[in-house]
């Protein structure tokens, strides 16, 4: 089958349809990784595709990184299907993964496997195109600004009173520093924000987190920002490099089930 391509705004978010056998084949790997750089997040609905296929189809975009069973990591609040998941409500805010890295993720795949009946929905902010239309001087002046991520400050926006073994835990995934504007092998840039981006170095810090949420609320408009409200079977692939992304709360006790697989870094931020 052939593989055609719908885009869903103008800024962001591209659908693709084909079937289960011309994805996982590999044949049109190269179109999907461009088109993925180029549009943030690739949609494919109702594919329902097993753990193996998903993961099959992982292999043809890059190196998956051995997280959860074999690559398949379980997203989901329900502490019976994922322990500690707790830490997982900082995804109901805007965020970058492995922000808190050395190194963030160049991209995921996130699969439909059990929905909520209430909220859920996820949303993309494209930061390349958040980063080409600011203003010249604001692009001059934030090129050499380096910003502290910090796992930490994230879990502080869900629990904000931890017990000291919560701190302990938190407190062992060390802060990183990261460039505000990622200067791309491609000669493209982005912004590098999100929910983990506790200060800005040499900075006042009240003046950089003003700067911080500023910016943040630029790169969200809507002109940047893509919808996905998940049927069942839906696949989702996002450039992780490229985008923010986050989850509108929903309950526990629905039950709302995600498998993702994790594609490596393949570019170190500069």
């Amino acid at each position: 089958m052939a593989l055609t391509t719908v885009e869903l705004t103008p800024r962001i978010g591209t659908e693709i349809r084909t079937d289960i056998e011309t994805l996982v084949s590999g044949r049109h790997a190269a179109q999907i990784r461009e088109l993925l750089q180029q549009r943030g997040v690739l949609v494919l609905r109702g594919l329902h595709l097993d753990k193996d296929q998903q993961l099959a189809f992982s292999h043809t975009l890059g190196k998956v990184q051995p997280q959860g069973e074999g690559g398949i990591f379980k997203i989901s609040i329900d502490p019976k299907e994922s322990p500690g998941a707790e830490y997982l409500k900082g995804s109901f805010y805007w965020h970058i993964d492995g922000a808190t890295d050395d190194v963030p993720n160049f991209a995921a795949t996130l699969n439909a496997r059990t929905l909520s009946r209430t909220g859920g929905s996820t949303y993309f902010a494209n930061t390349y195109a958040a980063y080409d239309d600011l203003p010249e001087e604001e692009k001059k002046a934030y090129d050499q600004l380096r910003v502290v991520h910090s796992f930490e400050f994230v879990q502080r926006w869900v629990n904000p009173e931890p017990s000291s073994f919560e701190l302990a835990f938190w407190q062992t995934r060390t802060p990183k520093v990261h460039p505000l504007v990622w200067k791309h092998r491609s000669g493209r840039k982005s912004l590098v924000l999100g929910s983990t981006a506790e200060y800005v170095e040499g900075m006042d810090r009240a003046q950089g987190r003003a700067l911080l949420t500023k910016l943040r609320e630029w790169s969200t408009q809507p002109q940047f920002v893509y919808r996905h409200d998940w049927q069942p079977g839906d696949l989702l692939v996002w450039d992780n490099t490229g985008t923010m992304h986050r989850v509108d709360p929903y309950p526990v006790e629905e039950g709302r089930l995600m498998h993702r697989t994790t594609i490596e870094a393949e570019e170190a931020l500069a």
